[in-house]
């Protein structure tokens, strides 16, 4: 077995067609797929699933992904220490976010990044916190930002408690004028995304008594904002995903308090390559300007 079928292996998870990958590997989709049916066959099982619209992986594809990752990644961190050792850069950074950390926080990081470092390739993937462990998890990525308790076998973290508000619109006031409680909310639908109805904001619903008929769910954060505007329920979010966030509302505390530890994460496997060094480096130095008050990693 070679490190070419595990790379073909690799990208056809990424680019789910043959095609795409072949595009992507700047060969033929018979190369790619007599790679995989070589690789199959040295392994003794199926990998894929393979139907008109592209391709799944198998359970045991899936069981071998990590092993067949690490592979890929170890090689690659031996190139970069082999750059690094003749004075080069080289390497690549491949990130996993949550929209609020993608929008807010990423832009400031990979610039700064890119001017130290520039010929150090970055790629960024979006995705929900279950996403971002597992990727994480199985080497598809070497950092992802998550929130806690973060997956065992990492290297875990925190970087700061990002407070939970409830998003009104303009002229709402609270009964007691500061802070919602259990009777602000009473006769009130919630507005959120489907994927955030876990973990700190299912915990903050819960308190309040909110149950799921009285949720109703959009597609993103400005969504939330527009609908709240318009009178049709009230919303939760957190700090950070307010901070680009415009309209016509108000925010108020609860009157306990909530709030999500944002945290970072890296592949155990992947943390000593130079080029994961250097950009945990960048993200201390980040959050230490942004957060000096408030920074957990010290």
């Amino acid at each position: 077995m070679s490190n070419f079928s595990y790379k073909v292996f690799s990208t056809v998870i990424s680019k789910k067609t043959f095609y795409q990958t072949a595009k992507t590997l700047n060969v033929t989709p018979s190369a790619v797929s007599h790679s995989i049916n070589q690789l199959e066959q040295d392994l003794g099982f199926p990998l894929f699933i393979r139907d008109r619209s592209g391709v799944e992986l198998t359970a045991d594809g899936n069981r071998v992904l990590p092993f067949i990752q690490k592979i890929l990644n170890d090689e690659s961190n031996l190139r970069q220490v082999s750059d690094s050792i003749k004075g080069l850069n080289s390497g690549s950074v491949r990130f996993g976010v949550f929209s609020s950390v993608c929008i807010n926080w990423l832009p400031h990081i990979i610039q700064e990044f890119k001017a130290n470092f520039p010929d150090i390739k970055i790629s960024v993937k979006q995705g929900n916190i279950r996403e971002i462990n597992e990727w994480t998890r199985n080497g598809t990525i070497d950092i992802g930002f998550t929130l806690m308790p973060a997956p065992e076998n990492l290297l875990v973290y925190p970087l700061i408690n990002d407070p939970i508000y409830c998003i009104t619109p303009a002229d709402f006031n609270p009964i007691n004028g500061s802070f919602i409680t259990r009777k602000d909310v009473r006769n009130e639908n919630f507005i959120l995304q489907q994927r955030d109805y876990d973990q700190d904001t299912k915990l903050a619903l819960d308190y309040y008594n909110v149950t799921a008929n009285s949720l109703q769910f959009s597609i993103d954060d400005q969504s939330i904002i527009s609908m709240v505007e318009s009178g049709l329920g009230l919303g939760i979010l957190p700090e950070l995903a307010l901070k680009k966030l415009s309209g016509n509302f108000n925010y108020f505390n609860f009157s306990k308090k909530y709030e999500r530890k944002i945290s970072l994460i890296v592949n155990k496997n992947q943390s000593t390559a130079p080029s994961i060094a250097k950009m945990i480096q960048i993200i201390k130095n980040f959050l230490r300007t942004e957060y000096s008050d408030r920074l957990l990693w010290v």
